[in-house]
C-alpha cells in the first residue's frame, strides 16, 4: 500500500529526514532551503500543490538547549509549523505523521505509555507538546509518533560526540541518572510505513532496551565514566525517566543492534 501512496517528506535535510528518504523513494523531498515551516502560507502553498496522500514531518528544533535561549523560535517550529501542516493536511485529505518526544514528560514515573498525562519541564518539550497539541486540534488523521534519543548517520548525535571526545580525552564523563531508550533513524523510518497504515492515534516508537547515557555510552567505548546530572549542569532540565513503552504497535530490536549496525 505504502508504495502506492503519493508521500511528502517535511524536514528531509535533517538526520531523520534523510533515513526517511531511503525508506520512501518515491516521495517529495521538501527541506528548510525549499519551504519555511514557520511560513503559513509557503506550506498550505506547498501541501496544496503536491496534493499528496500522505505528509511525513521530520522538521523540527531539536538543539534542547538552544531552545531554553531561543524559546520564540522553538514554538515557531515546533508548535506552530505542525499546526499549519496539520490544517494544509486536512484540507487536501491526507494523513500526517509528526514525530514529537519523550521530553514531553517530566521524568518523575519509571516509564510511559502514550496514554499517560504529559508534564515537560524544557522549553524544548514544551514546545513540542504545542505542536502535538496543534496537530489533535486542526485534525483528525494523524500519527503522532514519541520517540527518543535519536542517533543516525546523517546528523550530530550523541554517538558521534562521545566517540570524538574519547579519542580526544583520557575519560569522558557521562550521565547515569538519565535513562530512556535509545532509537536508530534508520529503524524509525522503516516502521514509519507500517505506521501509516495503522489507526489515527499517539505512538511511542524507540528501539528495545533501556538504559543510561553512561550505560549507552560505554557500549561503544572503555573510557567512559559515571557522573551525575548535578556534576553537569545543562541549560535546560532533562526528565530522570522517559523510558517510553510501546503498547500499540510491534517492538522495534534492541538498541545494542542497532548501535552495531550504525557502527558497521
Amino acid at each position: 500500500m505504502v508504495g502506492k501512496i503519493k508521500t511528502v517528506i517535511v524536514g528531509a535535510g535533517g538526520m531523520l529526514g534523510t533515513d526517511l528518504r531511503a525508506a520512501f523513494p518515491d516521495a517529495l523531498a521538501i527541506t528548510h532551503k525549499d519551504m519555511d515551516i514557520t511560513d503559513r502560507e509557503a506550506v498550505m502553498r506547498a501541501i496544496r500543490k503536491a496534493a499528496p496522500d500522505a505528509v511525513i514531518n521530520a522538521a523540527a528544533y531539536t538543539n534542547v538547549d538552544g531552545c531554553e535561549d531561543e524559546q520564540e523560535k522553538a514554538y515557531a517550529i515546533n508548535g506552530l509549523g505542525p499546526a499549519y501542516l496539520a490544517e494544509a493536511c486536512k484540507e487536501v485529505g491526507a494523513t500526517l505523521v509528526h514525530y514529537s518526544t519523550d521530553y514531553v514528560f517530566d521524568g518523575s514515573r519509571p516509564e510511559y505509555r502514550e496514554s499517560d498525562a504529559t508534564n515537560p519541564i524544557s522549553v524544548y518539550g514544551k514546545s513540542k507538546l504545542a505542536g502535538e497539541k496543534n496537530v489533535q486540534y486542526n485534525m483528525d488523521d494523524y500519527r503522532i509518533v514519541r520517540t527518543s534519543w535519536l542517533f543516525g548517520r546523517h546528523g550530530k548525535n550523541f554517538v558521534d560526540t562521545i566517540l570524538s571526545l574519547s579519542k580526544q580525552m583520557p575519560t569522558v564523563k557521562v550521565v547515569n541518572d538519565q535513562v530512556g531508550k535509545p532509537t536508530y533513524t534508520v529503524d524509525l523510518a522503516e516502521k514509519t510505513k507500517e505506521l501509516i497504515t495503522l489507526p489515527a492515534g499517539i505512538y511511542h516508537i524507540s528501539n528495545e532496551g533501556v538504559c543510561s547515557w553512561f550505560e549507552f555510552a560505554s557500549a561503544f567505548i572503555d573510557n567512559a565514566v559515571p557522573c551525575t546530572t548535578a556534576e553537569f549542569p545543562r541549560k535546560a532540565k532533562r526528565p530522570r525517566y522517559s523510558v517510553l513503552v510501546n503498547t500499540k504497535t510491534s517492538p522495534l530490536r534492541h538498541w545494542k543492534d542497532a548501535l552495531r549496525d550504525y557502527l558497521s
